[in-house]
């Protein structure tokens, strides 16, 4: 523990120092006679809770410090995020040099002859100065730097400098050779041109301004409009000279900007955390008294003033923070309708401003809330904000017996002043119910708050603190003492808002602790049974409403914008499609040039087989359902699968489809799922049977070539056996498919004996279900003979078969991108179609694929109308 001596020229607090509010504009945690001592702690950088105090009387006095159990260095967010911004930007800029030649090149051609226009001597001189003056910049930045106050600090941030533009000066020479030798020469072209004279080419990088510009950024210089000045000013001179393209120019600056933050990210930058020290000054220029800080948490002080005063909660707010709050709030914001606005450039002033503008509000409503003491600034990127501390127990904080219907009364009250004056919380967990020591409540951080909520965001708090009770009090009280105070009604709007994502993380991950703990609680745990959705306690509370107001629509509303796994496949389908499609229409195996050139009977014979295709769907549909059901909503049914899988993956929406079909048919859901099951089986025992017959046809056809598939097809079916064999050996295993299979073993196979009571029905289904697969092999290979090829029937069969197969169990609409893969290899396999398989496989698709969605889309849309979905 270091002892350290500290001065202080107003140690009484009385009054403003002079200059305090210049200090606060140019930040705090400068050395010298300040208002407290250097808490930088011992040399050694021993760990221990650090505390800085000042002494209550007047002169010289001692107080204890110790450093914070903290690195010296931290990762932050943001500099990740430029970094990937700049690393996109770079390859953005390579892909416009190389792609739009023609722009690039005019671009560079306009400069040119405006470049002409200068005098030589002129452009020389100027390029000269430039020059000398990007070279004493990074000087005079270091210098300036090491002649501040905090040398420490700054000796670290410009050793990280130093390390930047070296990196990025090492870029610059990579990508130039890279573009020298390896890089197209189109890409070559465009990014150097004829020195000035004619003695050779530019540099593909105006590299000499990348290691400044990343010396600039990751010293942390404030400096902005010198540095840029100069910067342009030489890039300028660089450009008019003939020296360097407009791309090189762009692509220096580029390398140096994202470089800087590389380095930054790597190495860390230093904890730009504030020392207690500096939290007591920035206090005591606020016009308050502190004496002593002690660290409350991540981020947070608890200071002590002089004499009677109160005590303080001390909130810090840095950039690092500031930003990571930003792209949750933006990941929020673009997911569900009742997120946040992302305010993503907001910086840590504005986070403070926002934050006690919502404070301010709260305590004008009425709600019992700590006062906002003090707000400060502690440099460019950190900020403070002050409440007058209260004295009390956060509600996870408390004993159940200390949780009576009064004090939930009052917490249902001080939100039912907050929704009067339309003030959303929106982050009302267990640590934002304060309870004071005679038991009121005090509804605390309003960080993530906002005024004139619309309604949705104010019902969102309304679920969000019944839950947060219910976790507490139970569902019952909380929801008879929610109604004692608001009344039916709010709560009854407030229930389709009851679901997990409305809430809070913290929220989530008690609603799941509290099932587990629900099924430890039970008499006997099953190890056979599932555990307890995490969602339980809500249904508790739905039920709980609803017996009070049984009118009530308790159905949830759909908040999400976009769901994960979707925005997932559009980003992969965006960039398989910018990889693959350059080089799809480069190949020689062009499908747009190979459809301009197809036979149009064969193309009409594979359109036929594609349409007949779901005419015998609804043949392999009806057979299997002993009701009758009326055949051309059938038919239409399977013409709407063509719409409806395109948004769902494998043949989830089909079978959803056609359960909600024979729902609407009058057919009870246990039926209804059972007869699409029956058909599911049936139709999967079929597919393997008129795999094993072609794969036996494949014998008897010329050539040995066309076998080639079959130890991967042998391959494939002795794997699953051996797989099912090894699951079925295992105890845990067995019992988890038991419990998956025995719905089939209960509902389907009682269905399939019915069935067989009626042959001509069964026979009609499997008649369907055997042509379905027939129409469509006879589409693929109409659209080989289209193209010009001629592989065998029975070849195509197999490839069919065993790619649909496959390719179907990926999780994409329509099997997108795993069947295609799957069926284009084996053709090129199995029917020897080494050239022209990718055309054949990109008609079938588009026949069976794209040009049914339309037509499936009126279907859908006509049986809805009509009642029938």
């Amino acid at each position: 523990m270091a002892i350290v001596t500290g001065r202080t020229n107003d140690e009484t607090g009385g009054g403003d120092p002079g200059g305090s509010t210049a200090r606060r504009e140019r930040g705090v945690g400068t050395q010298g006679s300040g208002n407290t001592g250097d808490t930088r702690g011992p040399a050694d950088g021993s760990a221990g809770a650090a505390t800085a105090r000042i002494p209550e009387q007047a002169g010289t006095g001692r107080f204890r410090a110790r450093t914070l159990p903290a690195t010296d260095r931290v990762r932050q967010p943001v500099a990740l995020i430029r970094l990937l911004g700049g690393l996109f930007a770079i390859a953005l800029t390579l892909l416009l040099a190389d792609y739009a030649r023609a722009t690039t090149g005019g671009i560079a051609a306009d400069v040119a002859e405006a470049a002409a226009l200068v005098p030589r001597p002129m452009a020389g001189l100027a390029g000269g100065l430039t020059t000398a003056a990007v070279l004493l910049l990074p000087v005079g930045l270091a210098a300036r730097r090491l002649l501040g106050p905090d040398r420490r600090r700054a000796l670290q941030q410009v050793s990280d400098g130093l390390l930047a533009a070296v990196l990025a000066y090492g870029a610059t020479l990579g990508l130039g050779l890279w573009a020298d030798s390896l890089a197209p020469v189109s890409l070559l072209t465009a990014l150097t041109q004829p020195l000035p004279g004619g003695l050779g080419h530019t540099e593909p990088v105006y590299g000499y301004l990348a290691p400044v510009l990343a010396f600039m950024t990751a010293s942390g210089s404030r400096e902005r409009r010198l540095p840029w000045t100069v910067l342009a000013l030489s890039g300028l001179a660089g450009v008019t000279g003939g020296y360097a393209t407009p791309t090189a120019l762009l692509l220096g600056l580029l390398i140096g900007w994202t470089g800087a933050h590389g380095t930054l990210y790597a190495v860390g930058t230093p904890d730009p955390c504030p020392r207690p020290g500096e939290v007591l000054r920035a206090l005591r220029d606020s016009g308050l008294r502190p004496v002593e800080a002690q660290p409350a948490g991540p981020d947070r002080y608890r200071v002590r003033q002089a004499g009677h005063r109160p005590d303080l909660d001390v909130r810090i707010l840095d950039r690092q923070a500031v930003t990571a709050a930003a792209v949750q709030r933006a990941w929020r914001r673009l997911r569900l309708h009742t997120a946040p606005d992302p305010r993503v450039l907001r910086s840590p002033r504005t986070g403070l401003e926002h934050e006690a503008l919502v404070t301010y509000a709260a305590l004008a409503a009425g709600v019992r809330t700590r006062r906002i003491a003090a707000t400060a600034g502690l440099g460019q990127d950190t900020a403070l904000i002050a409440y007058e501390r209260l004295a009390g127990r956060t509600l996870d904080e408390l004993a159940d017996e200390e949780i009576t219907d009064e004090l939930l009364t009052d917490a249902w009250q001080q939100l039912a002043l907050l929704q009067r004056r339309e003030i959303a919380h929106r982050a009302l967990v267990p640590s934002s119910l304060l309870i004071d020591d005679s038991g009121a409540v005090h509804l605390v951080d309003f960080a993530d708050g906002d005024i004139a909520a619309t309604e949705l965001v104010l019902h969102c708090d309304l679920a969000q603190l019944l839950t947060t009770l219910a976790l507490r009090a139970g569902a019952a009280r909380a929801v008879r003492t929610a109604i004692a105070v608001l009344g039916p009604d709010p709560i009854g709007a407030a229930l389709p808002l009851l679901q997990p994502i409305a809430l809070t993380h913290t929220t989530r991950r008690a609603l799941k602790q509290h099932a587990k703990s629900t099924a430890t609680r039970a008499a006997e745990p099953d190890p056979h049974h599932d555990a307890p959705a995490p969602n339980g306690l809500l249904d508790e509370i739905r039920a709980e409403v609803l017996r009070t107001r049984p009118q009530v629509v308790g159905r949830p509303v759909r908040l999400e914008r976009v769901r994960p796994r979707t925005l997932l496949v559009v980003v992969g389908g965006v960039v398989a499609g910018s990889l693959l499609i350059p080089q799809l229409f480069a190949s020689e195996d062009n499908p747009v040039s190979a459809l301009a050139d197809a036979d149009p009977w064969w193309l009409l014979l594979a359109l036929a087989a594609a349409a007949t295709s779901h005419v015998a769907a609804a043949m392999g549909f009806v057979g299997f359902v002993p009701e009758r059901l009326n055949f051309r909503n059938a038919v239409l049914a399977q013409v709407a699968g063509s719409f409806v899988k395109l948004v769902s993956p494998g043949g989830v929406g089909g079978v959803a489809l056609n359960t909600r079909l024979l729902q609407q048919a009058g057919i009870p859901t246990a039926q209804a799922l059972s007869s699409v099951g029956v058909g599911t089986l049936i139709g999967l025992v079929l597919h393997l049977l008129q795999l094993g017959a072609f794969v036996y046809l494949l014998g008897f056809e010329p050539g040995g070539s066309e076998l080639d598939a079959l130890p991967t097809v042998v391959g494939g079916l002795a794997g699953a056996a051996a797989l099912l064999a090894a699951v079925s050996a295992i105890p845990v295993t067995r019992r988890w498919l038991a419990t998956r299979l025995r719905p089939l073993t209960a509902e389907v196979v009682p269905r399939l004996l019915d069935l067989l009571r009626s042959p001509t029905r069964l026979a009609v289904g499997v008649t369907g279900q055997l042509l379905v697969s027939i129409c469509l092999i006879a589409c693929l290979y109409c659209c080989a003979r289209a193209i010009g090829r001629e592989p065998s029937f029975a070849s195509v069969a197999v490839v069919f078969l065993v790619g649909n197969a496959v390719g179907s169990a990926a999780p994409t609409p329509g099997g997108a991108g795993a069947v295609d893969g799957m069926l284009i290899t084996l053709l090129q396999q199995t029917a020897s179609m080494e050239q022209g398989a990718l055309a054949a496989v990109t008609l079938y698709r588009l026949l069976t694929l794209i040009l049914p969605v339309l037509p499936g889309w009126a279907a859908f849309v006509w049986l809805q109308r009509r009642r029938a979905l």
